[in-house]
Order: C-alpha cells, then structure tokens, then sequence
C-alpha cells in the first residue's frame, strides 16, 4: 500500500518526472520536495524529457524552473543528489563522473540501506532488452503511452469543468490490459535476476511508471512510479524501511498499486 510521506527519511528515490512536457506533475512534485528532509536525493531518470521537447517542442512552465532550483538549492546545502539519466534524458549519460552544480551524474549506483543492504540504483531501460522483441517495440511501446496521456490531459480537462477530481485514464487502461501486466511482471522479474547476478540484494528502479514494492528472499524489487500519472516516490527511513510514499494532493482518485505477489 501507499503511505503518506514522512517529513524526513534517510534516502529519497524519485523518477520519471518527465519536466519538459506537459504531463509533468512539477507543483505537486515541487510541494512534496518542500516538505520532506532526506539526507540523499536519488533521481533514477527521465527527469528532463529531452525526446520529447526535441520532437515537439517544449513544455516549460515557471513551476517546472522551481522543481529544478529547489534541487540545486538541496545539494548546495549538503544534501547528497545523485542523477542517474534514463532513455529520455541520456544525452547527459555523456557526463558521467562529473556534477552539474554539485549534482553528481552516475550511470548507476550503488546504494547501502541503513540496515546494509547493497542495492543496484539504475534507471531500467537496459533492461527492454528482456521483455521487449527489439527497439522498434519499445518505440511503439512509447508512441501508444504518449497517446494514452494526451487522451489522459483532454479527459482530466473536462472533469476539471465539472468539477471533478483528477483521474489516471493511462493508468486505468494500463491496469486492466493483460499485455501491460505481463510485460509489467517480465520486467520486475528481470530486474531482480539482474539484481541477484550481480550480487546485490535488490533494485531500486523507474523506467515503467507503475510503482512496486516487492520485498521477498530472492531479494528487493522497488520502482519508484512517476510523476505523470502516479505521483509516488520511494523513501528509506532512518532504521532501513523502504516504503512507497503517495505526493499526490487529497483530491484526486488513487491509482491502483502493482500487487507485491
């Protein structure tokens, strides 16, 4: 289940933002950054959408600046931020080793829980390899979700005129494809083998906006959702708990969590 966030946590894994377009749920997620101390900032990924504003052009609101700034000001005050970019924002997989304004730019990352356990911190798209036929898929595969969330803009449009709260229509027609959850499931599963080949006890992940917490003795599988549809985030608390925590503002209608079976 999800859980309201803390006001602070030892580490906070977020993903998936996608600031550039216009499904980017920056004030929600600017609102729940304010309000939470952590002592570590993991960002798993497509944080900037590069792909899209190269192919559409930009969608750049003032609050998507402030999520930014408020990122910066965290790690010039001795937070530890670590970007490790995804398949929509790999230009800076480029620099690598480096820090942007004392962001530091990983290609992943290991992480060590306060009760030690060593966790592979990787964004999850060189995982598509394992569940997906080629690159070609996975570029349909992104073409229908960009369909999806542009019917899911104009359906929340019309429920805003009538006073209605928001609702996921992506994330209701992903919930109930048989398809969806079969890759779903190929993909946790691969990223535990990976997790498990490497010596690790578990994963902390993003890439495929479904928000998961699977914690069982072949290991920990932990993908921290999105800010388009979902709005969670992954937290660790000071003694090692993980939880999945919901940003999301009281008025809107609850995404289904991926079952942790």
């Amino acid at each position: 289940m999800y859980h309201s966030a803390p006001s602070s946590v030892r580490t906070l894994f977020l993903s998936d933002v996608h600031l550039g377009t216009p499904d980017a749920r920056a004030e929600e997620l600017l609102t729940f950054l304010v309000g939470v101390e952590c002592e570590t900032i993991y960002l798993v990924g497509d944080i900037i959408d590069l792909h899209a504003m190269q192919r559409r052009g930009p969608a750049w609101p003032e609050s998507h600046n402030a999520v930014l700034r408020h990122l910066f000001r965290q790690a010039h005050a001795g937070v530890r931020v670590v970007f490790i970019p995804g398949n929509h924002d790999e230009a800076f997989r480029d620099l690598t080793g480096s820090e942007l304004g004392r962001i530091e730019v990983a290609q992943e990352a290991v992480h060590t829980t306060a009760d030690g356990r060593r966790m592979l911190v990787t964004h999850g798209d060189e995982l598509d390899s394992a569940v997906c036929c080629n690159r070609l898929v996975s570029l349909a595969g992104d073409a229908g979700y960009a369909l999806l969330l542009a019917l899911n803009r104009m359906t929340n449009r019309i429920r805003r005129r009538l006073g209605w709260p928001y609702w996921s229509l992506a994330g209701h027609i992903k919930s109930r494809l048989g398809r969806a959850q079969v890759y779903i499931r190929r993909f946790e599963d691969a990223a535990l083998h990976l997790s498990r080949e490497r010596g690790f006890d578990g994963v902390f992940c993003g890439h495929i906006h479904q928000a998961c917490l699977r914690e069982e003795d072949q290991g920990v599988y932990a993908n921290d959702g999105d800010w388009v549809e979902s709005c969670t985030a992954l937290v660790e608390e000071p003694d090692g708990t993980l939880r999945l925590v919901d940003g999301r503002p009281a008025n809107v209608v609850p995404l289904p969590l991926r079952p942790a079976a």
